[in-house]
């Protein structure tokens, strides 16, 4: 029956049928230590208690209204996330993507504004109608926004603007990312906003300086631009914090989340405060689905834990045993091991499908992984990975580095 599912994903032969912690168990009863969480997504797990007991009693009371209305499960989300963020303002979408095709409207909206005069932009120079369109959004290169045609275009990697889903939208430029020469000549009265990943996921696991982040959102907001911390996948306290800009310091207008924001439950959301905080009006964007009561309720259950005493030191902790557990294997096939919390990559000599793949396949016990380039393993745990299921996982990992020539 798989075959009639479209084949976007090269999907692995393999049918899962439950979860619990970090363990997924497939059809025929063999289990595997998670490493992926569903790109990110399951951050307490599978079947964790609470995510459970919060799904199951939202779902006996009401899933999904209209956003014409309101529910009382979203109220009290958006009080807990605004009061956890500091953020002032949120949307809701079902998706990564949708969260950042919501920044990219609000960020355009906001040069529109600022170019006819109606509001002050961040430079602090007062309100007036401008020659020029503020419409320019500048992204870094090795990026990824997501999988819509805008998103798309917003990514900085060629291979996602192939000329079958031409033609893309304008108003996008890329600067490399640690490079204080491109600042010079990033900004300039035509852009809207700065659009940055704290650490680029697919695009690598690469580390962004926090020192050049922040000379970055000053040269942006010097040039009246705001600035976007897409934190999709670093967001909801992957990289040990909340979010990730948090350790970078450049302190964003606008953050974009979802992956682990509900625990495996479809949900996205923008943030954004103070210039822009009124800047979205009844109309200017939508979503039917977007925080529904069902999703609000999985991602109350979510912040509830994350917030807990204890919790993002865990993660902090976890994520750096594995790397130093990497690093003194001394293997001459890993040539580099890096990553924040559990977001973690690691360069091999081998071709990282390969592994991907052996490891998926090893006995008695296989781990999921995923890559992000031909070289790079990705490791995306739940975020409650104990050391034991650590170990067992890279034990896997280690012998099949190993064995793989």
């Amino acid at each position: 029956m798989a075959g009639v599912i479209a084949n976007n994903y090269g999907s692995f032969p393999v049918v899962f049928v439950k979860g619990k912690g970090c363990t997924l168990t497939d059809v025929m009863g063999k289990k595997y230590i998670d490493f992926v969480s569903g790109i990110g997504v399951n951050c307490l797990g599978h079947a964790h208690p609470a995510l459970v007991k919060a799904v199951a009693k939202q779902a006996k009371k009401e899933i999904h209204i209209s956003n014409y209305y309101n529910s009382d499960v979203a109220l009290n989300y958006v009080e807990k996330m605004l009061a956890a963020s500091g953020y002032e303002r949120i949307f809701f979408g079902n998706s990564g993507a949708e969260a950042n095709e919501a920044a990219i409207k609000l960020a355009r909206k906001y040069g529109w504004l600022v170019s006819e005069g109606q509001i002050a932009s961040t430079s602090g120079a007062p309100a007036a109608k401008a020659d020029k369109k503020r419409n320019v959004i500048v992204t870094l290169e090795k990026s990824f926004h997501g999988r819509t045609i805008t998103t798309l275009m917003a990514t900085g990697q060629d291979k996602f603007h192939p000329d079958c889903f031409a033609p893309f939208p304008e108003g996008f430029k890329t600067i490399r990312a640690n490079n204080y020469d491109d600042i010079k000549t990033a900004f300039d009265d035509t852009v809207c906003a700065f659009m940055l990943e704290c650490v680029q996921g697919e695009g690598g696991v690469n580390l962004v300086d926090a020192e050049w982040a922040k000379s970055a959102a000053d040269a942006a907001r010097k040039a009246g631009a705001i600035v976007i911390a897409d934190e999709v996948q670093t967001g909801m306290g992957r990289t040990g914090t909340l979010f990730a800009s948090e350790q970078l310091g450049f302190d964003p207008e606008v953050i974009t989340t979802a992956k682990g924001i509900a625990g495996g439950v479809p949900m996205g959301a923008c943030l954004f405060k103070g210039i822009v905080k009124d800047v979205f009006v009844s109309g200017d964007h939508q979503s039917t689905f977007g925080g529904n009561p069902l999703a609000t309720a999985a991602a109350t259950a979510v912040i509830t834990e994350l917030t807990k005493p204890g919790f993002l030191e865990h993660v902090t902790e976890t994520g750096e045993y594995i790397r130093q557990t990497v690093k003194g294997w001394n293997l001459p096939c890993v040539k580099d091991v890096r990553g924040k919390g559990l977001m973690i990559g690691i360069d091999i000599e081998q071709s990282a499908g390969a592994i991907q793949k052996n490891c998926l396949e090893a006995e008695p016990l296989g781990l999921c992984i995923s890559t992000a380039g031909p070289n790079t393993l990705r490791f995306l745990p739940p975020l409650v990975l104990t050391k034991k299921d650590a170990d067992a996982g890279l034990a896997v990992l280690k012998k099949v580095l190993e064995s793989v020539k």
